[in-house]
């Protein structure tokens, strides 16, 4: 897979790679497109999107629009890990461009607070 674009989101070291950005006629998305759309996918519990709780490891869409992303729980028994993966399934499957959507849960590495972005943070009353 060619990496052209890489983007680093402020709220983690997620790394965000994609083959093309978003053509003019609608064309493939960019990792930045998909990692934006990903910020309305809401922890339940903690109701703060999963960009910011520093959870989207990984988003990369190769030249055919396939989308992978990784992704990871704030503890690893969390029970609403199959609810994250269909939000983020149906979400991102919603923009142009878009081929195959495959989100994996990865518990490597493991996730902690120094990992949310500092609005998260503030909200959360972690200073």
């Amino acid at each position: 897979m060619n990496e052209q674009e890489t983007a680093t989101p402020e709220a983690s070291s997620t790394t965000a790679t994609s083959t093309q950005g978003p053509g003019p006629q609608g064309g493939l998305p960019s990792s930045q497109v998909v990692m934006e759309a990903l910020r309305s996918v809401y922890d339940p519990e903690l109701g703060i999107n999963i960009v910011d709780l520093g959870l989207v490891y990984d988003v990369r869409v190769d030249d055919r629009g396939d989308v992978d992303i990784e992704y990871t729980l704030t503890t690893m028994g969390c029970p609403i890990g199959p609810l994250i993966e269909d939000q983020i399934r149906a979400l991102v499957e919603q923009l142009p461009g878009v081929g195959e959507v495959r989100p994996e849960m990865v518990l490597r590495p493991a996730w902690s607070p120094e990992m949310m972005s500092d609005e998260a943070k503030a909200a959360l009353g972690i200073f």
